[in-house]
């Protein structure tokens, strides 16, 4: 993705991972994490409210396997300034 079409939340998450030393595997599972929650979502996670995280974890719950690991990586991921 060039950096003219990357949005500002997506610049801002890789650029808060670069300053906190993330692995680049770290950043691309990361961006994979909240691209998954875009989606069931069906707009931007920066639109989110905190029922929206609430029912993607409760859909998490019901759809995922490891879902202990799986959630808490993804509230972290979601909740990372």
């Amino acid at each position: 993705m060039t950096d003219e079409a990357m949005s500002p939340l997506r610049r801002r998450m890789i650029e808060d991972m670069t300053i906190r030393k993330f692995a680049p595997k770290t950043h691309h599972d990361y961006v994979q994490r909240v691209k998954n929650f875009a989606a069931f979502l069906g707009r931007s996670p920066d639109t989110a409210t905190f029922e929206d995280v609430r029912r993607y974890q409760l859909h998490l719950g019901i759809t995922v396997t490891g879902i202990t690991v799986t959630v808490h990586l993804i509230i972290v991921e979601l909740n990372a300034p």
